[in-house]
């Protein structure tokens, strides 16, 4: 077991997570574009979220984060930076951070951004945000990972590309749910998913999105971490990046972990692959149940490609907050079904043309 060093100062302050209630089931995708009925079974997907036509990156961050401010206990005027990780801002341009913050109260006298890295661009806002917190250029930060995912009708990522957000108040460790112990990242340029610019939908090369891209980044972020001195055996939880519902399984195998540690924060199954909100989106989900002094491997995944690998211990004050906002597990549970043409409408998967 490695011991929590005694210069640490950055932890998860507050979180909170927004998943939309509206759902579509797998089965009605596939049934409707001619999949094999065992296609969503064998990536075990069951059904996944939608935004309703009001709903965005800026829509969502602002409640996932509202929920987070919430748990934290903190006044948003402290809060001294605010970064957004998206693959599916609604502006090309125009960051969406400034407005989440705007919207929160957060003064002008910040730093904030938008990132951008497929799915673990919230991920690289968490290594800069400690950062900020440790060397004291902050007291708080806010990450905020959102998507409205999109995929174009008839592909296989339609079965999952789905909407959701996290957010996440990083600061010091004497208010902290959860005290961020050590990460390690691992990049490199694999390109097994992209969208060109003016291309209303990713495209991806599928024999690259397994062994090349997802597995081959996490596995050696996470073997990155274990050359530290920590080991399986140290983890209580083990939570993946999670395009699909098999993969985070397999992963974790890999590199020695049962299902019963990654099973609690396995949440794509139900909801669908909410991008920069999906391994994070499991971390909210552990936080609900985790038991102080538990520690938690989280190893988020963006393709194009990338990994790291946090050590996350939870404090007693996880406690004292995890009921102060509304739960991942009761949003799961909350569920208004649609079909096909009602989700294609809330999505804008139907061009209008005017005369």
């Amino acid at each position: 077991m490695v011991d929590i060093l005694s210069d640490l100062k950055a932890g998860i302050v507050g979180w909170g997570a927004y998943i939309p209630p509206y759902r579509i089931k797998a089965e009605e995708i596939g049934g409707l574009w001619g999949f094999d009925p065992f296609t969503a079974k064998i990536i075990w997907i069951e059904e996944k979220a939608v935004g309703n036509i009001d709903e965005d990156t800026i829509t969502i961050g602002w409640r996932a984060s509202k929920y987070a401010i919430q748990r934290a206990g903190v006044d948003p005027s402290e809060i001294e930076a605010v970064f957004v990780g998206t693959e599916s801002k609604p502006y090309s341009v125009k960051p969406s951070a400034t407005v989440i913050a705007d919207a929160l109260g957060i003064p002008p006298a910040k730093l904030t951004s938008d990132l951008e890295f497929a799915c673990r661009a919230a991920s690289e806002a968490i290594r800069i945000s400690v950062s900020l917190v440790n060397t004291k250029t902050a007291k708080y930060t806010l990450v905020i990972g959102a998507d409205t995912a999109q995929a174009s009708p008839g592909d296989v990522l339609e079965f999952t590309a789905s909407s959701g957000g996290v957010a996440l108040v990083i600061g010091s460790i004497e208010n902290a749910a959860a005290i961020i112990e050590d990460s390690y990242t691992y990049v490199t340029d694999t390109p097994d998913f992209w969208r060109r610019e003016h291309v209303p939908y990713p495209e991806h090369g599928e024999a690259f999105t397994g062994e090349p891209a997802y597995f081959n980044h996490i596995i050696n972020a996470v073997k990155g971490l274990f050359s530290k001195g920590y080991k399986p055996s140290d983890f209580d939880y083990a939570i993946f990046h999670q395009p699909n519902g098999k993969f985070p399984l397999q992963v974790g195998s890999k590199l020695g972990f049962p299902k019963e540690k990654i099973l609690p924060g396995l949440v794509t199954p139900y909801i669908g692959n909410t991008y920069n909100g999906s391994a994070l989106m499991g971390l909210a989900k552990v936080l609900e149940e985790a038991k102080p002094g538990t520690r938690i491997l989280l190893a988020p995944f963006g393709s194009g490609a990338g990994s790291d690998a946090y050590a996350i211990t939870v404090t007693e004050k996880v406690l004292e907050k995890r009921d102060k906002a509304p739960k991942v597990v009761d949003m799961i549970s909350r569920k208004i079904y649609v079909d096909y043409a009602r989700y294609s409408k809330m999505r804008n998967k139907i061009l209008r043309y005017m005369r």
